[in-house]
């Protein structure tokens, strides 16, 4: 990032408070009011650390290998197999927070299809939202349930190849 755009991005974001400090502009959080991609940006955050936690239960030694497979979890993907996974398990509230994350306008990467993407966008929503409602235990739930079904289906991909 060039320094103008820095700069650009610290005046945006922070206001001197006057004593030295910086103003808060929002005191709280209601994730129900929050656009959606800004909901996907945050549970994506706490899925990319679930599941580099998750897989220090299987390497601990090997940076790179950890950070490749969990990169590869955390794709578009498989974040949409881990919904189809896990869909059953939603209450209607938590259905409704994944279409409107889903349904939100964005642009696909060439690496998924439009329609992993937008599932992978309405999974991450719900994840944010759990995580900025500070819904923890059931956001390990599903984090965990989603940890299960992709390890489960990159097991199948491997051994029916």
């Amino acid at each position: 990032m060039k320094f103008g755009q820095f700069k650009l991005l610290v005046d945006m974001m922070f206001t001197p408070d006057g004593a030295g400090g910086v103003l808060q502009r929002y005191r709280e959080m209601d994730a129900r009011r929050m656009n959606p991609l800004v909901l996907a940006y945050v549970g994506d955050a706490y899925f990319h650390l679930f599941v580099r936690t998750r897989l220090l239960s299987y390497e601990q030694a090997k940076v790179q290998a950890l950070h490749s497979f969990s990169a590869q979890i955390v794709s578009a993907v498989w974040q949409a197999r881990a919904y189809q996974g896990i869909e059953a398990m939603l209450t209607e509230e938590e259905r409704a927070i994944y279409r409107r994350g889903r349904n939100a306008k964005s642009h696909a990467p060439r690496s998924a299809s439009v329609a992993e993407y937008h599932a992978s966008t309405g999974f991450e929503a719900l994840l944010g939202t759990l995580y900025l409602s500070e819904r923890n235990e059931r956001l390990y739930e599903l984090a965990e349930a989603s940890f299960q079904v992709i390890s489960k289906a990159m097991m199948q991909e491997i051994h029916k190849k």
